[in-house]
């Protein structure tokens, strides 16, 4: 069992750890973030929790699983904040173009206002855009999905062909 798993299911701060062990808390916190302890912080350890060196050693799966997990929402936050910055970017350059156009339209042709166009195409373009970053509703997303799929195991699990079949012996009784 991994260190820190033991230490907190006592309640021990790592302070406490230290004055009971006799090691440095630098010391604790190196062996708890994974580094490798000599063989005497081991066994000085593993007296504190009466538990064998080999099981102090041991990989808590459980915390690895805990920092896989979050890696991967750290890693989904930072695209998800790259999609943003991207939409922003998209949308001041829609603004300034959009502008520069409509200076362009009012010095070239005052009497038609065809800067309208390049702003509908393109405000289109920025609207789906920002739906795709911010998805305000999900139209077809995994709860969508989850629910088609419950749906049809539903209908095959009562569909007329897996109904059980009669016994022929209690069908002449009728």
């Amino acid at each position: 069992m991994a260190l820190r798993t033991l230490r907190l299911q006592r309640g021990w701060s790592q302070d406490h750890l230290a004055q009971l062990s006799g090691l440095s808390i630098r010391t604790i916190q190196r062996f708890e973030n994974g580094e490798n302890a000599s063989l005497e912080t081991l066994k000085s350890l593993a007296a504190v929790f009466e538990v064998s060196i080999q099981e102090l050693q041991a990989e808590d799966s459980t915390e690895t699983e805990i920092s896989s997990n979050h890696k991967k929402e750290i890693r989904k936050a930072v695209r998800h904040v790259r999609k943003v910055k991207a939409f922003y970017s998209h949308l001041i350059s829609y603004g300034v173009v959009i502008v520069v156009l409509g200076v362009i339209n009012l010095i070239t042709s005052s009497n038609t206002f065809w800067v309208i166009w390049p702003a509908m195409g393109w405000g289109i373009g920025i609207f789906i855009h920002g739906f795709r970053v911010f998805k305000p509703f999900n139209l077809f997303g995994s709860e969508w999905k989850n629910k088609q799929l419950s749906k049809r195991l539903k209908n095959i699990n009562q569909s007329p062909a897996r109904s059980t079949i009669k016994n022929p012996a209690s069908s002449d009784q009728e």
